[in-house]
């Protein structure tokens, strides 16, 4: 392979004057930055793009800490924070935090020790901590969930107006006796959705479980609820991970949506419009989500002493089959 001194022979010039010239600077003479690049090219020569960053302190890579890669939600955001990154000439690497908060430390660090140029983060809870990189001049914007304690830059959706809406929606349908199943203790969105739907059916009727944000602990939620000497009429559900283990429940018990138990489910997952009955969902605009935490990511990176801003998006009730009885 070969080196920077290679190529300075080849050329004809010091070591020094080929580091300059691959690195961008103005200074070096444009006849000799010519033979430079013709013998890095001849040569096959790469950089060294780790020395590259250690000298820069930091690389042209964003990292993206999610916190579930199977939920299409996080897909969709992904795709938004990568497209925005691109076009202004940044790498992304994504980073999936499984819902673990020492799973999201791991993440935190390796962010740290490659001398990312920022964070995009959708934190596991109130656990997360990001003083470190923030001390270190690290830029981190939070997406979807905020960061416990702290004023940086972040991007929301007012999740707790949404499921509101959504439990009314139920209400006006008809339903009487309306459950929730929301997702863990102290995970915002979690905690947001259930008090909306708490705003809508009162601390009174309120009929409701948590339990994780994976399909598996929905149908085993969900089962208890639907096994209750009087069990719901109708459901609102956190995510579109959970609804499928609320439809398992249901199936199990010959329940149908809609004519048997209402359904609205936060995330309007590509398979919501091919079951039967359609799922009314709560559509967050997830892709835009992720093209405005980036955005905001480089607007940080760009002038560390900006004013801290706040993003905050709305959900959308979209009505299909599984919300009329």
């Amino acid at each position: 392979m070969a080196t920077i001194s290679d190529v300075a022979a080849r050329a004809g010039v010091s070591t020094a004057t080929v580091s300059r010239t691959l690195n961008g600077k103005s200074t070096v003479d444009p006849e000799l930055a010519a033979r430079v690049v013709a013998a890095a090219e001849e040569l096959g020569y790469q950089p060294n793009g780790l020395a590259r960053n250690l000298r820069r302190q930091e690389t042209a890579v964003l990292a993206l800490i999610i916190s579930d890669v199977e939920n299409p939600f996080f897909t969709a955001l992904a795709r938004g924070v990568e497209d925005l990154a691109q076009t202004s000439g940044y790498s992304v690497v994504l980073c999936n935090a499984d819902e673990n908060v020492d799973k999201e430390r791991r993440y935190l660090d390796v962010a740290l020790q490659e001398r990312v140029a920022g964070v995009v983060l959708s934190p596991t809870g109130p656990a997360t901590d990001v003083a470190l990189l923030r001390r270190l001049g690290t830029p981190v914007v939070a997406v979807d969930r905020p960061l416990a304690g702290t004023d940086g830059d972040q991007v929301l959706v007012n999740t707790r107006l949404a499921a509101r809406d959504a439990a009314r929606h139920l209400m006006a349908g008809g339903y009487h006796r309306i459950g929730c199943l929301s997702g863990p203790a102290g995970v915002r969105t979690a905690d947001d959705r259930l008090a909306g739907y708490l705003d809508a059916v009162g601390e009174e009727n309120a009929l409701y479980r948590r339990a994780s944000y994976r399909a598996e602990g929905a149908r085993l939620a969900a089962s208890e609820l639907l096994d209750l000497a009087t069990p719901p009429d109708a459901l609102l559900i956190a995510n579109s991970t959970m609804a499928i283990g609320v439809l398992e429940a249901l199936a199990t018990r010959a329940l149908r949506p809609g004519r048997d138990v209402g359904l609205v489910s936060f995330d309007d997952a590509p398979w919501a419009t091919l079951i039967d009955p359609p799922l009314t969902v709560v559509a967050q605009p997830a892709y835009e989500l992720g093209r405005a935490a980036a955005q905001l990511l480089l607007a940080r990176i760009a002038d560390h002493t900006r004013p801290v801003v706040t993003t905050t998006m709305d959900a959308r009730l979209i009505v299909r089959e599984s919300s009329h009885r």
